[in-house]
């Protein structure tokens, strides 16, 4: 029995390499194949951004851009008000 133990352990170990490296390639060739469409593949819009017509909206759009701590924050012009609100709390 103590000699069966390393032989299934062995056989186990060989059988999940061999499928590990399977699964490796795989995602290795789908990333290769995934470049080659992208340089063939066109423009998608969302359609949040198409009228009943289907046509793009001329609507200026609200974007939010958030910064992280290691960004240093905007240089502020000297006609700029001063932020007075209060700082958000640290992580």
């Amino acid at each position: 029995m103590s000699q069966i133990i390393p032989v299934v352990y062995g056989i186990c170990f060989v059988l999940l390499l061999v499928q590990a490296i399977r699964l490796m390639g795989r995602g290795f060739s789908a990333t290769s194949s995934r470049k080659d469409r992208a340089s063939t593949r066109s423009v998608t819009v969302h359609p949040e951004l198409l009228d009943q017509e289907g046509n793009l909206l001329e609507d200026e759009l609200l974007t939010v851009r958030f910064t992280g701590d290691n960004e240093p924050p905007a240089a502020a012009s000297p006609d700029e008000q001063p932020d007075d609100s209060p700082p958000l709390a640290p992580r």
